[in-house]
């Protein structure tokens, strides 16, 4: 922590605005831990297993009773055995250890501290609500941390953290600029938390941007098991003296499923109502399981809708190395994401040709501007200083593009040709 105090008091004597501040330190603490020298960090080792391969690892919950991303691991797996299928990475066999974290801190801990004793040289397209518990040991040991689902907030602020996509930031901003658009008055429902204050400061950035009026907050009980009640007021709200049609958005994570059962039953009174939320609380397996309820929503995704194109690599070796695994779903957003974080991962290790792989060396030619190309289901990715978003409070933020899909015959589709970027209102926004 010496290391951070002596950082913020040269910028405080700079005097630079907090937002430009935060990048700096959060790229003045990535070149310290690049180096190891004077931070008390211990660089990465060699990532084998003794045998010449390259280790990484990837986590995330599976078997719990809320949050669950079996696909995640089983699609690691899996590029594992179709990159050494074709003759590994420079040469090299690709060895992914999984870890379930148990939706649990402890858990979460104890998978980042068996990074570090396995020696991996990375954890990659991981999922995890526990990032205060993680990434203590893997700032200790010095392993990145690539492609993270980007749920926590300090996914967007560890020096070690390279994530792929904008997170919750950037799709709900995302969304309120897509229902400025389309929408009449929008109300927001969301857990009466302090991490459920952030979401109606997000969504209304969109929405004021598209010169659209705030939405009408609407929180819940966080452990609700039944929205009726909110369903009738959300819906009375929407439609009051307005000619225009209203939008819905339920931002409940697990229980916005749940929502949208109490929904259905109650919207029949009202059809000039729509609803709104962003992958990760709707994805088609959920629009699947409950027929029409989720017909004509606007959904606000980070890549591509899972028909399009740019997925066909992806499908291809999930039909090749995961044939018949259900865990696998490709138009899970956490099943992307890890596909996406391998493809950099696979792209920065081949950077390092003959040279060895280590926690070190992967970090350093991450942050020293490497270009990453993924195949158009992102803009191009890179974390050097000049790459960084200045948002405050995300300063490792790199890609603020979204995409902007609805939910037409039963299916996601793009509502909007190409990404829209979000990075000038997500730098203009102050999160609580």
């Amino acid at each position: 922590m010496t290391g951070r105090r002596h950082i913020r008091t040269f910028l405080s004597a700079l005097h630079l605005p907090v937002t430009k501040a935060r990048v700096l330190c959060a790229g003045a603490l990535a070149m310290c831990v690049s180096t190891a020298v004077g931070c008390g960090v211990v660089p990465g080792t060699t990532g084998g297993s003794g045998d010449g391969a390259i280790t990484v690892m990837t986590w995330a919950p599976e078997k719990t009773k809320t949050t669950n991303k079996p696909g995640m691991p089983a699609m690691a797996k899996a590029y594992a055995r179709w990159v050494n299928a074709n003759g590994g990475i420079n040469g090299r066999k690709l060895r992914v250890i999984t870890c379930n974290d148990h939706n649990d801190a402890v858990a979460a801990a104890s998978c980042a501290r068996r990074a570090a004793e396995e020696n991996v040289v990375a954890v990659v397209g991981s999922y995890s609500q526990h990032a205060r518990s993680f990434f203590s040991p893997l700032e200790t040991a010095g392993i990145p941390y690539l492609g993270g689902y980007g749920v926590t907030d300090d996914e967007f602020t560890s020096p070690l953290s390279y994530p792929v996509n904008g997170g919750q930031p950037s799709l709900l901003i995302g969304l309120g600029q897509q229902l400025a658009r389309t929408c009449g008055p929008v109300t927001l429902i969301r857990p009466d938390t302090v991490a459920g204050d952030e979401l109606p400061v997000l969504l209304d950035s969109g929405l004021t941007a598209g010169r659209h009026a705030a939405s009408v907050d609407q929180r819940a009980a966080e452990d609700a098991t039944e929205f009726s009640g909110h369903a009738q007021r959300a819906l009375r709200r929407v439609t009051a003296d307005s000619p225009e049609e209203g939008c819905v958005v339920p931002a409940l994570g697990d229980r916005t499923d749940t929502f949208m059962d109490s929904f259905r039953r109650t919207r029949e009174d009202y059809p000039a109502v729509r609803t709104a939320s962003v992958l990760g609380s709707i994805d088609q397996s959920m629009i699947d399981a409950t027929g029409r309820t989720y017909e004509g929503s606007y959904v606000t995704g980070w890549y591509p809708a899972s028909s399009d194109k740019r997925w066909k690599p992806m499908r291809e070796v999930i039909r090749e190395e995961a044939f018949g695994d259900n865990r696998i779903d490709v138009a899970d957003p956490g099943v992307q994401t890890t596909w996406v974080a391998y493809t950099a991962l696979k792209k920065a290790i081949e950077s390092l040709g003959d040279g060895e792989v280590t926690a070190r060396a992967l970090r350093r030619t991450l942050d020293n501007g490497l270009q990453i190309d993924t195949g158009g289901l992102t803009p191009t990715l890179s974390w050097s200083f000049q790459d960084l978003i200045t948002a405050s409070g995300f300063p490792r933020l790199v890609n603020a593009d979204v995409t902007f899909q609805v939910v037409r015959k039963g299916q996601l589709v793009t509502e909007r040709k190409g990404f829209v970027n979000v990075s000038k209102v997500l730098e203009n926004t102050q999160t609580l």
